[in-house]
């Protein structure tokens, strides 16, 4: 489990670093407490550094920043980085609880008269936590709204697809609806995919991605496990998910600026809407008022459009 291990990890850090202060500089405990909470901070820093060195070696085009949009957007990537990995990762029980998945409001184009639920699918690495924010706008906007842990985190991504399509079902017999409408971040876009291709679009009225790698990126050429090979550009199972195109209502938004996704043209995909958020980070796309607002925007659409003859 994710949260375990990030909880052990953490913890193996900290204690790391309250040995290093206290045996190899003698420092009092109340100073050795704090170099630990610097290291914490250091260590992630220096990562996200690296990260966006990697992404400005493979950059797109893109509409140029000004330093301070360039300051503020690292600062917020840097925050979300500490708050998802270090305290809501960890501690996702505390953070998330159940979804709480009762009919939807009235509304839409369900065959039973409601919007179609939610279902959020995470990223690379990530849990259901990577929702929090988020799922706490969707709501807050009227949304039913279920979440899914995918796991093992490094399997491939076909592994996934499968317990997505139990959750698909789950959530269409607890809330009663013919529908979902399925929300990707990073990975979880290309998981969603994998869903439609096995499965077709018969349960889901529509995919909205947030920051996947439709096209891959270079950063996976770095990352651990089976799905990280998976979404190198070229790789055999990125091509083999391009054909056919995506057989549901599409719509991909993605930051002109990411800087997990690299060379960021890698995050659009053909032939569906591809909506830019200029000056945002990859995780920090997870806490952005301007995401939010795009993506209700895209689920309005989605949620409001007509069942095709025959496909309920």
């Amino acid at each position: 489990m994710l949260a375990r291990a990030l909880r052990l990890s953490l913890l193996l850090e900290i204690a790391l670093y309250l040995a290093l202060a206290r045996f190899a500089f003698d420092a009092s405990p109340a100073t050795a407490a704090l170099a630990a909470v610097a290291g914490v901070l250091c260590l992630r820093a220096a990562l996200l550094t690296l990260i966006y060195a990697y992404a400005w070696a493979y950059h797109s085009p893109a509409s140029r920043l000004s330093p301070r949009q360039a300051l503020v957007m690292v600062a917020g990537e840097y925050g979300a980085l500490l708050f998802a990995f270090v305290l809501i990762f960890p501690f996702e029980r505390w953070w998330m609880g159940e979804d709480r998945l009762q009919p939807a409001a009235a509304d839409g184009a369900d065959p039973a008269g409601r919007r179609p639920p939610v279902l959020l699918v995470h990223g690379y690495g990530c849990s259901r936590a990577a929702w929090w924010w988020l799922r706490r706008r969707l709501v807050a906007a009227g949304w039913t709204v279920a979440t899914i842990n995918l796991e093992p985190i490094y399997t491939g991504i076909d592994d996934f697809v499968d317990p997505l399509a139990r959750r698909v079902d789950a959530v269409l017999a607890e809330t009663g609806a013919a529908r979902v409408i399925l929300v990707g971040h990073s990975m979880g876009g290309l998981v969603a995919r994998a869903y439609l291709q096995r499965h077709g679009e018969s349960r889901v009225a529509g995919l909205v991605t947030l920051g996947t790698p439709h096209q891959g990126s270079r950063l996976a050429h770095i990352g651990y496990g089976e799905n990280a090979r998976q979404m190198r550009p070229g790789a055999p199972w990125l091509q083999t998910l391009a054909s056919p195109a995506p057989v549901v209502d599409t719509v991909v938004i993605y930051s002109s600026h990411d800087n997990f996704v690299m060379p960021q043209s890698q995050l659009q995909l053909p032939g569906v809407p591809n909506q830019a958020i200029d000056g945002i980070g990859h995780l920090a796309m997870l806490f952005s008022p301007r995401v939010a607002q795009a993506l209700l925007a895209a689920l309005e659409r989605l949620g409001a459009r007509p069942l095709a003859a025959g496909s309920a």
